[in-house]
């Protein structure tokens, strides 16, 4: 028997706009979109019909992955805007009846957020087991390939604590271990600062690389 009223899920049928704000609209003349540009042109996103606005990352970042190479998944790049002009924005939209959601990228943190430098700074340190270390006397860690590495070598050797770090991106994007329970809690209290703030959801960047076959064997190149 055909349903004639189903349950309509926003998520799964609305118009989706995407906005990668660093060439959006730039509100000051510095040559870099921002939020306030976005703010700029709410009215004519609403004229498109749009239900969702779904954002590229604008958080805390070094810029080598533009943006995806998160140093604080607190805060707001400083290029584009503050915290402020980001409440601003969600308010805009929500009074236009537009939804938001933000890319949420944890397959990685960028090198400098302070979780890796912790992480670095010694085998005992408490974020050691933040991300995927491999100790260098054990030898080269089996093969794994990386999308931006020049030798598509997923490894990086770090000399502060003699051992290869994984980066399945760039080497300034090392990968979160989501074996660990402490990386999931963290994950799950940024998620519920920017929910708290209101937005609408997230849009969860490379998932399918958060599992790692472990332990790490060998393969071929």
């Amino acid at each position: 028997m055909a349903m004639t009223n189903p349950k309509r899920n926003w998520w799964k049928e609305a118009v989706v706009y995407q906005i990668y704000p660093r060439s959006f609209r730039d509100s000051n003349g510095d040559g870099i979109g921002d939020l306030r540009g976005i703010i700029e042109k709410l009215d004519y996103i609403q004229s498109l019909g749009v239900d969702v606005v779904w954002l590229n990352p604008i958080y805390q970042s070094p810029n080598d992955d533009n943006g995806y190479d998160i140093s604080d998944y607190r805060d707001i790049m400083a290029q584009f805007g503050t915290i402020a002009d980001f409440e601003a924005m969600l308010a805009g939209m929500h009074q236009r009846g537009i939804k938001l959601i933000m890319d949420l990228v944890v397959n990685h943190s960028s090198d400098e957020h302070e979780w890796f430098r912790q992480s670095r700074r010694s085998r005992d340190n408490p974020y050691r087991d933040y991300y995927y270390w491999w100790p260098a006397e054990k030898g080269k860690p089996p093969y794994r390939w990386s999308f931006f590495d020049v030798n598509s070598e997923a490894w990086q050797f770090d000399p502060p604590t003699n051992a290869y770090y994984l980066h399945y991106f760039s080497i300034k994007q090392p990968d979160l271990n989501w074996e660990n329970p402490q990386v999931r809690r963290e994950v799950y209290d940024l998620m519920r600062f920017w929910l708290d703030k209101g937005i609408d959801g997230f849009r969860i960047d490379v998932a399918a690389f958060f599992s790692k076959e472990l332990p790490f064997r060998e393969i071929p190149e």
